[in-house]
């Protein structure tokens, strides 16, 4: 509980290998995870190869993490390996559908986090990358991912290098509904808002952008409308490539 409670993203890592047997140990109880009928519809492929890393960062935007952990780790839903396993045993699969990529995209991400909550657990920092699926086609080419198989999140592992401050989160009131869902009043809005639009970072965020309000930055800035619907008509491309469509 106190690791998970006291968690931070590590973004630098110091110069220090992980054991292939450790990595390997994570990775196997990771494997414990629940998973969709027991078929484990996931792969993770390790990267540790600078050149390899230097392949793969631009579908990062080049964040420093990338080239300067270790370890990247990407975290494939995998239909394939349970296709292939399905046709050799007399059995017609049917899974070149969403219906299935969603089932193996959970897969992916259950078992993605359990990995990184067991690796914190071992001393080791971790950073969750989404731009994993912002940029899939560049990540399916550097590591050469058949179909059926789509990178759903990249984690990178490695032994800290310093303690950054931990990031806010919203109250838990803001986020768990009793019996059913409680929709947001204006007034909910601003209470449960209230301590992340005052933090001081945050209001040097709105004031570096020119904006009026921390919520601006997200839709104006960070997050726009225009780049999420360009992605999101590019993942649906590369997910009917990918045979998932």
């Amino acid at each position: 509980m106190d690791t998970v409670e006291n968690r931070r993203t590590i973004r630098k890592y110091l110069q220090k290998d992980i054991s292939s047997d450790l990595l390997n140990d994570l990775l196997e109880t990771s494997s414990r995870a629940s998973t969709m009928g027991g078929m484990q519809l996931y792969s993770v492929v390790i990267t540790r190869n600078a050149e390899m890393k230097e392949k793969l960062s631009p579908a990062h935007f080049n964040q420093l993490m990338v080239k300067g952990a270790p370890v990247v780790l990407t975290f494939c839903a995998d239909f394939r390996r349970f296709s292939k396993w399905c046709e050799q045993r007399n059995a017609v699969p049917g899974y070149n559908n969403l219906m299935s990529f969603m089932n193996a995209a959970m897969d992916t991400l259950l078992v993605a986090q359990t990995f990184c909550t067991l690796a914190e657990e071992a001393g080791l920092g971790i950073c969750y990358l989404g731009t994993t699926t912002y940029n899939p086609q560049m990540i399916i080419d550097a590591l050469q991912l058949p179909e059926l198989v789509f990178p759903i999140t990249t984690v990178t592992v490695g032994y800290p290098d310093g303690i950054p401050a931990q990031v806010d989160r919203l109250p838990l009131e803001a986020t768990v509904h009793e019996e059913y869902y409680h929709d947001y009043s204006k007034a909910d809005i601003d209470k449960l808002y209230a301590y992340k639009e005052s933090l001081p970072e945050n209001e040097q965020f709105v004031k570096e952008n020119r904006k009026e309000t921390l919520a601006q930055v997200f839709t104006d800035v960070r997050y726009t409308k225009k780049d999420n619907e360009f992605m999101s008509d590019n993942l649906l491309k590369v997910l009917h490539q990918q045979g998932f469509m």
